[in-house]
């Protein structure tokens, strides 16, 4: 079997220790490499980044019991974490973000680009931390457009590993050709989960898709809920839909939750199962 690889790129500040934190949990139910990325921009901040990366590794290593990497690269984080991600075979990238007020190169657009330019997986975290028992219950926005029915795959594998929960969450569309769409997307998802013994449930939401955003993050927070999953689809028509910032909405919502955050099956190299171990 393949070796399971977890990639964090770090910035030595807090949001990478909860990144940190959420790989170890995840990694210990597969078993996972866990490599510590930073990525510097010239010659002159290499030895300097190695000793705080040799900290960083003897902290990791204390409370994980598998192996932990580190590697320090010179480049942009818009192209290397993708690089590095792939040449070392990573399953998934999980990377900590500062949210709406924080370092400018995580925020807004600039965070997309650089998860729309990762041929991985991404599973992007605030300041909130992850339970030992993992992502029990993971909310699926399951909209109009067809995309989203490629989450599907990854999201129950998730729900499998941790014994976790999907609930689907739609709008409500008062048009009735939108209506039919989005049932029979619901249904796709019903089946889909039912078929893998995985326990779900439905809920429409109380606007349509121009509000859908906000919807999202309340029913995730009034279910306590550990994950949201999402596809990366601002380049898609599902823009049109939801309007210019649906995927920054959902990445720095304000209850701090993290996002798993897929990009279409087109633009993305396929190196099988997120998960495969």
């Amino acid at each position: 079997m393949a070796q399971h690889r977890i990639l964090v790129p770090m910035d030595f500040t807090s949001v990478s220790d909860i990144a940190l934190e959420h790989a170890i949990v995840v990694g210990k139910a597969f078993e996972s490499e866990i490599m510590l990325l930073h990525i510097i921009g010239s010659k002159k901040e290499m030895t300097d980044a190695r000793l705080r990366m040799e900290a960083w590794n003897e902290k990791a290593a204390a409370a994980y019991p598998h192996t932990v990497r580190t590697a320090v690269r010179i480049g942009s984080i818009f192209e290397d974490i993708d690089d590095v991600a792939v040449e070392q075979d990573a399953n998934l990238v999980i990377m900590g973000t500062h949210g709406l007020k924080g370092m400018q190169f995580l925020t807004g657009g600039r965070a997309l680009r650089i998860v729309t330019n990762c041929s991985t997986p991404f599973i992007i975290t605030q300041e909130r931390g992850i339970k030992d028992s993992g992502y029990d219950d993971i909310v699926v926005p399951l909209d109009l457009h067809q995309d989203t029915k490629q989450k599907l795959s990854t999201v129950a594998e998730m729900a499998t590993y941790f014994n976790g929960r999907v609930h689907i969450i739609s709008p409500a569309e008062t048009d009735e050709f939108l209506q039919n769409q989005l049932k029979r997307n619901i249904e796709f998802a019903k089946e889909y989960f039912a078929e893998r013994g995985i326990e779900y449930t439905v809920k429409i939401s109380e606007h349509s898709s121009g509000s859908f955003v906000k919807d999202v993050v309340r029913y995730a927070a009034s279910i306590e809920a550990d994950l949201i999953s999402i596809m990366n689809l601002h380049e898609k028509s599902l823009m049109g839909i939801l309007g210019q910032t649906y995927e920054q909405q959902i990445i720095t919502n304000e209850t701090q939750l993290p996002v798993l955050i897929i990009n279409p099956i087109e633009t993305r190299v396929i190196r099988g199962s997120v998960f495969a171990q």
